[in-house]
């Protein structure tokens, strides 16, 4: 065996230990780390992490900083406002095809997550599991407009920058206490592609990122 096959592996294990602790806040945007603290937080190699390198500069997760070393992604106005507009135009292209493709099914079992947790508020339920679910239904619900595309250049690309929306979502908002709103705005989505109209399901997600956008500008 000459190494071939097993390194690809490596080098997704590597990203993918790196984008865990990226976003569990092991390491924080701005942060300057070394090699070798990467090699300890991930447990990897100083081989992995070198050949890592060039895809997180790539990707814009991290810069090298000439005598300083390594800079995690800075959370910056130039990033959110970038992010948010790179979202809108993926986003809007996938919601218009996902209403006139999905199943009637698939878009049941979205309106049903939503409306549990939107009943959920009504009877008073303001707990942190309760956030955690509506986090991971609202993340879902985008991922799926996505993956109708099947895209894979897209997807991607979608990939990097919903990691970039999850740091900037970590440093200037989180969904706790816009549970109600956020799947208020959800909801609007969802009721536009059950009737099948594009036209109102992009109008309406677009308002919804933009909404999210203002918000962390704000801040």
């Amino acid at each position: 065996m000459d190494g071939t096959d097993e390194q690809p592996t490596l080098r997704e294990k590597a990203y993918a230990s790196f984008t865990r602790h990226l976003l569990a806040r092991d390491v924080r945007p701005g942060q300057f780390v070394s090699q070798r603290r990467l090699v300890e937080l991930t447990g990897l190699t100083l081989g992995a992490i070198r050949e890592l390198i060039p895809r997180l500069e790539a990707e814009g997760l991290i810069k090298t900083v000439p005598q300083r070393g390594l800079q995690i992604a800075h959370i910056d106005l130039n990033l959110i406002r970038e992010a948010f507009q790179l979202r809108v135009f993926l986003e809007k292209e996938a919601v218009a095809l996902f209403t006139r493709t999905a199943s009637d099914e698939t878009i049941a079992g979205l309106l049903k997550q939503h409306r549990d947790i939107a009943d959920a508020i009504r009877n008073g339920d303001g707990s942190h599991e309760l956030e955690l679910r509506a986090q991971a239904v609202d993340w879902g619900m985008h991922d799926a407009f996505i993956d109708a595309l099947g895209n894979t250049i897209i997807s991607n690309a979608y990939r990097v920058n919903s990691i970039k929306m999850r740091l900037i979502s970590q440093d200037r908002f989180r969904i706790d206490g816009h549970v109600g709103p956020v799947m208020g705005e959800h909801l609007k989505v969802l009721e536009a592609i059950e009737r099948r109209s594009a036209e109102d399901a992009v109008n309406s997600l677009v308002a919804h990122i933009n909404h999210a956008r203002d918000r962390a500008l704000r801040i």
